[in-house]
Order: structure tokens, then sequence, then C-alpha cells
């Protein structure tokens, strides 16, 4: 994948991520505690500066009480 589309996705993951995370009502830190991961980190994925691996994605996903599919066609469909 180039560059530009490496941050495309990480950018829609990122939208998605927050707003996910805001409809549920969740601060970073509440997230980060229910899926196993740093506030920090969190953070990062929510401003595209790091990308998940498949296990972080399914952990959050739980946390958020997503499914994985609901969650990534929702970042596909901002691509």
């Amino acid at each position: 994948m180039k560059n530009e589309k490496i941050q495309a996705v990480r950018d829609a993951f990122a939208t998605v991520l927050r707003q996910k995370r805001n409809e549920a009502g969740l601060s970073q830190e509440e997230l980060g505690f229910r899926a196993g991961i740093a506030m920090r980190y969190v953070s990062l994925l929510e401003t595209g500066k790091r990308q998940p691996t498949i296990s972080t994605i399914a952990s959050i996903c739980d946390a958020l009480e997503v499914s994985m599919s609901t969650f990534m066609k929702e970042v596909e469909g901002r691509l």
C-alpha cells in the first residue's frame, strides 16, 4: 500500500473509533481500561498516529460492544 493510502486507512479508523467511543459515552481512559490497552494508545489511534493489530481491533470492538465487521465496514465506507 502506498503511504497516502495507509494514512487514509489510519484516518478513517481514527474517525470511526472516536465516533463509536463518543456514542458509547466512554472516555479514552475508560475505553482503554475495557479494551486492556493504554489510554495513550487510544489517543494515538484516534489521531491516526498508530495502527492497531487485529487483536487490538477485536479488543476495542468488544469494549465498544460492536462487531468487528460492522466497525470495519464503517471504516471502509470512509475511504
